[in-house]
């Protein structure tokens, strides 16, 4: 069985969807693996790297799927350029967007393709090695300290010098999921006095194990925050009033803040406002970890450093592709551990068991068909809302009197 991995062509996508390392271990499983040439390249994987653990390289895209069992990306495919070239029947993982782009996946299932999302895979423990959503965001976490530490014009830690004290940096970070965790360890690694905050009540044990402060908004609005995959759920309108009151007042005295929360097929809350951005001390900085779903910050631009009011707003939209080579390396690991429980080691082809809770989870597109129950609902909601609305009556022609002005 083939597998191909494509160079990805989504502006500013740095990572790949093989390492190396995991293409070796494909190979031994049995598959025939091409690479597209340069697919690696941002990542720091040669053409070389892959020829050496016994992959092929294909000029182009159109070479490299050809009579492919299984195509592995990090992003989805291009409707209108790539998703053409693919064969009817073709596997096909990699990160979908499903959820916010529910209306693209009936172009997949036109297509044939047997679709997995990768980003759908259910928060159970069994999962965790497969979980791509997991892998990307530790390493944003990470990412956006660092980003955020280069803007900011002050050292972290606090420093006695003979000259003086160097108070050391509060950062605040605001959710603390994996990504959010992982930025407060990093900023705690670092020196920063740290506050955080998140909806979910669970989570106060799990940021003071850090070294972090739990800021907390509401604790009765906050007990049934949390979904049953372990995600925040959309708080009602006078939660995000009272988050302000608090956020407002917090805010003022840090020096840097960093955003995470989003929220699965739905845009991202508003966390900072303009009116808060300018209160803050000038020569703060904000790091927006959610511009890829609209932002947490008011004035956030995607993939630009905005300055109002003297403070800088950060908005990469793809943080983890800041660090494609870990990034590349984890996410074709998650892959492989998808992937691979599904071989047969003797016969050397795969067969997934459609009964097994991360395949369920994760499949989208079979048979011709959208077959994810929450994707099609979403994509049947989508086109009901899309149909057009009956046309005005178009206005009579004016009169031949009218026309000559008379």
């Amino acid at each position: 069985m083939k597998i191909a991995i494509p160079k990805e062509s989504l502006p500013g996508e740095t990572r790949v969807a093989g390492s190396p390392d995991v293409i070796g271990k494909l190979i031994a499983l049995g598959f025939e693996v091409v690479v597209e040439s340069g697919a690696g390249t941002s990542a720091n994987f040669t053409d070389q790297s892959y020829k050496d653990v016994g992959a092929s390289i294909a000029k182009d895209f159109t070479a490299t799927v050809k009579g492919a069992d299984i195509v592995q990306k990090i992003q989805a495919p291009s409707i209108d350029g790539e998703l053409p070239k693919l064969t009817k029947g073709t596997v096909l993982l990699a990160h979908m967007s499903a959820l916010s782009r529910a209306p693209d996946m009936a172009a997949f299932a036109k297509a044939g393709l047997t679709t997995f999302a990768m980003e759908l895979m259910p928060r159970i423990s069994r999962a965790q090695s497969m979980d791509v959503l997991s892998s990307q965001s530790n390493l944003a976490g990470y990412r956006a300290v660092i980003d955020g530490a280069y803007e900011l014009g002050r050292a972290f830690p606090m420093m006695m010098t003979a000259g003086g004290t160097v108070a050391p940096t509060k950062a605040f970070i605001m959710g603390a999921g994996v990504a959010g965790l992982q930025a407060i360890a990093t900023a705690k690694r670092l020196g920063a006095v740290v506050t955080a905050t998140d909806v979910r009540p669970d989570t106060k044990e799990q940021v003071e194990s850090l070294g972090g402060k739990f800021l907390v908004i509401d604790p009765d609005m906050e007990r049934d925050a949390q979904t049953e995959g372990g995600y925040a759920k959309e708080m009602p309108p006078e939660y995000f009033t009272k988050q302000k009151q608090v956020v407002a007042e917090h805010i003022k005295k840090q020096d840097l803040v960093i955003t995470t929360a989003l929220i699965p097929g739905r845009p991202a809350p508003t966390l900072i406002t303009a009116d808060m951005v300018a209160s803050m001390n000038a020569g703060s900085v904000i790091v927006d970890m959610a511009l890829e779903a609209g932002g947490n910050c008011e004035g956030a631009v995607a993939d630009k450093i905005v300055v109002k009011d003297g403070v800088k707003i950060v908005g990469y939209a793809n943080i983890a592709s800041r660090i494609p080579e870990n990034a590349s390396a984890l996410f074709a690991k998650n892959l492989f551990n998808f992937l691979s429980p599904h071989v047969d080691k003797e016969s050397k082809t795969l067969s997934f068991d459609w009964e097994d809770d991360t395949v369920i989870g994760t499949l989208v597109t079979k048979d011709g068909a959208i077959v994810h129950e929450r994707i099609a609902s979403a994509a049947d909601s989508a086109r009901a809302n899309s149909i057009k609305k009956p046309r005005a009556k178009p206005k009579k022609a004016a009169s031949k009197t009218a026309e000559k002005g008379e």
